[in-house]
């Protein structure tokens, strides 16, 4: 095996390749999602999909011509017309036994379609058809050839095309050039796939499915299911994998510290809940026990569907980790999360005599002084902050554990930079985003998971119901009537401000329209409102100045005001099943029924009305996770990438689940059985790293 060598041609730039100048590269890399030419490589372009076929392989007769789609003729020239006005095309008649098919050039010279085009020779055209006065017309023909009669076979200019995604100042037929230039620097490159596996998945070669995505012999050469994309997709996953396996095999083999801590002060803690722990907070608190107690460093996911409890088992572990003298840090998405945390913690860590400090960016700075002295000097035992906690000058004695609440809101780097705080601290990472099975394998693959996936006792189901858009008067009216009798209702709105074109109601009309008819009782939040006004008002919902609250997407994540029982989607077929499902968490968090109403403008499409048929035939968020994947794909259900996703090219892990469980599987084995990549597989799987650019699992691998 000759490694690294064998992919060289791939990862050089791709200024490289022939007809690639500065402003060509410049383009391409902005296709690629690069940051400049210099780091756009061969492969980079050989990693960007067709996402469909021109087929310009069958001949049709002019008078089957189908009108605005693409089609291939065979057509004897009979006569010119030249431009008759300026601005007006120049014609060319042709026929075959059918009909007469007009072949329009708005640019070109007269002298120029005189040769293209000579009268009595038979040509070749592809291009789309359109009718126009009852007659089928083809302005500017994609592809021209003269033939030597009607019946001359068709050759590799007419054949299956790929279509490509474009960006500004690149036309297909330059990116197409480009793709054939980069498809010739291929070679056969060393496999590194289980060759078992591989035959009986009957993947071809790297290199030839490479080739077949990019000159399909038939259309389903592209499709994801084909040999040559499941192919790609396990290389892609592979490399996903592996990298994710040595970065957990490196952090699970540095130096942890082994806890200790006294039960009795756990069944105590248990002892004053005013509610019994589901079976899978007792679990979950179990796996964490188990894993402070290691001398192996704990890096484990906590997955819990909206209100399953997950700060009861930060709140165990917090214990745990002080048993033996050892600090807590809670890290909470927004200073309002911060603070029902630190209050929650709190309420049952103080009769235990453990000091639970808050340290947020509107901590008054003689408050934040002392709590950053007393995580200092070790009095303070639990720190729950937001970004704040990254400051240098917050200091801990002895940092045993980390805990990050919504992990999607915070890059890795982020993540690490606390954790080097304690240098053997444990990592607890919390998500109340329920994430499908093989997202949790793609994105959390270097954690263990646990699942939190019953509700504490005494929640009420959520009623949900879809109600058209023409009803909101109604719906207000059934509000006003729900304020009367004590209780509290969001409302949400997907825009800040109006839209005309999209015809869709902004929060802020809408604050407007609530506040006529149910009085000042009515807050308004959305991403433009300033930080400090936005904790305000929804400090001032949660303590019941205000009965509605009006908003965007900001109440998402966090929010917990239990009183509140009623939840209003406006143009709920706007969002996403699993943002849906997220919003509608905000209520049914206390001991009262709950209702959440789907406004939505018809007509309904599929897609749309299945969503809202989905929110109301379940609230089980890990179902309709796998829904919400199954209608939208794995980029879009995780957002905007997320730091740490990954961003897949050739995988897509709704359709290739299976190769992902497999890619998982031979990656743990490969490093349990050789952890350096120094067997024989090890040359062709570091250049699988390389390729793939999984950089931070190669850096592991220097390091040792």
């Amino acid at each position: 095996m000759s490694g690294l060598l064998d992919i060289g041609p791939l990862t050089r730039s791709v200024n490289r390749l022939a007809g690639v100048g500065p402003a060509r590269a410049d383009r391409l890399a902005h296709l690629s999602g690069r940051e400049s030419a210099a780091e756009t490589r061969v492969f980079d372009v050989l990693s960007h999909l067709p996402v469909g076929l021109i087929d310009r392989r069958k001949l049709t007769h002019v008078a089957d011509a189908p009108d605005k789609h693409v089609a291939t003729f065979t057509v004897k020239i009979v006569r010119h017309e030249g431009s008759r006005r300026p601005g007006a095309p120049s014609r060319i008649f042709g026929e075959d036994e059918t009909g007469t098919l007009t072949i329009l050039y708005f640019r070109g010279g007269e002298q120029w379609l005189a040769a293209a085009f000579p009268i009595g020779d038979w040509v070749r055209v592809s291009g789309t058809v359109e009718w126009w006065e009852g007659r089928p017309q083809m302005p500017h023909p994609d592809r021209t050839q003269r033939v030597d009669g009607p019946d001359a076979p068709l050759d590799e200019t007419f054949g299956l095309e790929p279509v490509y995604p474009l960006t500004q100042g690149l036309t297909g037929g330059v990116l197409t050039g480009v793709v054939a230039a980069a498809l010739e620097t291929l070679s056969d490159i060393d496999d590194w796939l289980d060759v078992p596996f591989a035959n009986r998945e009957k993947f071809p070669s790297f290199a030839d499915a490479l080739r077949s995505v990019h000159r399909p012999e038939t259309p389903a050469d592209i499709e994801p299911l084909s040999p040559p994309r499941r192919r790609l997709a396990y290389d892609e996953l592979l490399a996903s994998q592996l990298a994710l396996a040595i970065v957990r095999d490196r952090e699970r083999t540095k130096k942890g510290v082994a806890r200790k801590w006294d039960p009795d002060v756990l069944e105590k803690l248990q002892a004053a809940l005013p509610f019994p722990l589901t079976g899978s907070q007792r679990l979950a608190i179990a796996e964490v026990s188990g894993d402070l107690a290691s001398p192996n460093r704990m890096i484990r996911l906590i997955q819990g569907d909206v209100g399953a409890g997950k700060t009861m088992v930060a709140l165990f572990a917090a214990v745990m980790a002080a048993g033996s003298g050892g600090q807590t840090a809670i890290m909470a998405p927004t200073d309002l999360v911060a603070r029902q945390h630190h209050e929650t913690l709190s309420r049952y860590l103080a009769p235990l005599g453990i000091n639970v400090r808050l340290v947020t960016g509107r901590v008054p700075d003689g408050e934040r002084n002392a709590a950053q002295a007393a995580l200092a000097d070790g009095s303070a035992t639990v720190a729950v902050g937001t970004h704040a906690l990254f400051q240098t000058s917050v200091a801990f004695k002895d940092l045993a554990l980390v805990v990050v609440d919504e992990q999607h809101r915070f890059g890795v780097h982020q993540r690490m930079a606390l954790s080097e705080k304690g240098p053997s601290s444990d990592l607890l990472v919390m998500t109340a985003t329920p994430i499908p099975r093989t997202l949790v394998l793609a994105q959390f693959g270097d954690m263990d998971v646990s699942r939190l996936t019953d509700k504490p006792a005494g929640r009420q189901p959520i009623e949900t119901r879809a109600v058209s858009q023409s009803h909101t008067d109604a719906v207000v009216e059934r509000l006003a009537a729900a304020l009367a009798r004590g209780e509290k209702a969001y409302w949400v709105c997907p825009l800040v401000e109006e839209n005309v074109a999209m015809d869709v109601e902004a929060a802020t009309s809408r604050h407007r329209a609530l506040s006529k008819r149910l009085g000042n009782v009515v807050g308004l939040v959305h991403g433009k409102t300033p930080t400090a006004e936005r904790e305000r008002v929804m400090t001032a919902f949660r303590d019941g100045t205000f009965k509605v609250l009006v908003a965007t997407t900001v109440v998402e994540v966090g929010v917990d005001v239990p009183d509140a029982t009623i939840m209003v989607i406006e143009h709920a077929e706007r969002f996403g099943l699993s943002q849906l499902h997220q919003l509608r968490g905000r209520v049914g968090r206390g001991d009262r029924p709950s209702h959440c109403l789907l406004l939505y403008k018809s007509p309904l499409g599929v897609i749309a009305k299945q969503r809202l048929d989905t929110m109301r035939a379940t609230n089980d968020g890990f179902r309709i996770a796998e829904d919400d994947l199954k209608l939208r794909g794995e980029g879009e259900l995780l957002g905007t990438r997320q730091s740490g996703a990954p961003a897949f090219r050739f995988a897509d892990v709704a359709v290739h689940g299976d190769l992902l469980a497999a890619a998982t599987d031979d990656a743990r084995l490969v490093v349990a059985t050789d952890r350096d990549l120094r067997g024989k597989r090890g040359p062709g799987l570091r250049a699988l790293l390389t390729l793939f650019e999984r950089r931070r699992a190669i850096d592991r691998l220097r390091s040792g």
